[in-house]
């Protein structure tokens, strides 16, 4: 719930708003919870973990980055769906590389996951047009930056779930600190401004607590149980995005596109039942 309600504050400022710059304000707003969360979960990083907290940082940097964006130039309730299949596929793979059995529900999932691709992947230019396949030069918009993200996000979902439990919540500052390095460089770079908006400055805040307590739930999450199951019950989260965009932002979908992001959740789901 507070992945899927971060995304959809993220890709409202976004819209509003520069990504990187909206990025850097999320990041670093999570770092004053993260500093009282960490004398409540306190830990010790090891050289392993610090590798793999950086891997993760770059991975979640990538990811969190394009899904703004493609939330913010896209239909929220194709894109974040689109997203979390994405990265959960990954996650599964890497188990089953690994040696994990996967059952026949997890097949289920993930054949019903690339239905759920190909139906939000068609679109229609006026209401009442028939919904058509599309080539990657007609895509919907923010659908090719949603797969891409989902990619990136579900490495940031494996390692994450690398680091010991040892190490507390101390990987989420790694993390934090190499977002924001990384995007001040860019924006930098760039020459790119960062002043924002009241309004918007109280959104990318917002959006980046929530994050910051999803990431810490996660982490404590993937200590105490298989990584492919909590991947994807955390992958849930474009339940809350897509029914905050229709509340908010009444985003309607066609009917080949409502089933896929119907697909979608429930490949999600048959995934967690495996």
């Amino acid at each position: 719930m507070l992945y899927g309600a971060a995304d959809f504050l993220g890709g409202l400022a976004s819209r509003r708003a520069s990504t990187i710059v909206i990025v850097v304000i999320a990041q670093a707003a999570g770092l004053l919870p993260l500093a009282l969360l960490l004398t409540i979960i306190p830990g010790t990083l090891s050289s392993a973990d610090l590798l793999w907290s950086a891997a993760a940082g770059l991975a979640g940097s990538a990811g969190v980055g394009l899904l703004y964006r493609a939330l913010a130039v896209g239909t929220m309730s194709i894109v974040a769906p689109t997203t979390a299949v994405c990265a959960v596929v990954l996650p599964v793979a890497v188990d089953a590389a690994g040696g994990e059995r996967l059952g026949l529900l997890t097949w289920i999932g993930i054949a019903l996951a690339l239905v759920a691709i190909v139906l939000v992947s068609q679109h229609t230019d006026r209401p009442g047009d028939v919904a058509r396949p599309t080539t990657m030069h007609a895509l919907p918009p923010g659908l090719a930056l949603a797969f891409v993200s989902g990619v990136a996000i579900g490495l940031f979902f494996i390692a994450l779930a690398r680091t010991s439990a040892a190490a507390g919540l101390w990987p989420l500052l790694v993390t934090r600190s190499v977002s924001i390095v990384l995007f001040s460089a860019v924006a930098l770079a760039r020459l790119q401004s960062m002043r924002v908006s009241g309004s918007v400055l109280r959104v990318a805040v917002a959006c980046g607590v929530l994050d910051l307590l999803a990431n810490a739930l996660y982490i404590v999450a993937s200590r105490g149980g298989p990584l492919s199951v909590v991947v994807t019950l955390a992958s849930l989260y474009p339940a809350s995005t897509v029914l905050l965009a229709r509340t908010f932002l009444g985003e309607r979908l066609s009917r080949r596109q409502a089933a896929g992001v119907a697909c979608a959740l429930a490949a999600v789901v048959l995934i967690v039942g495996s």
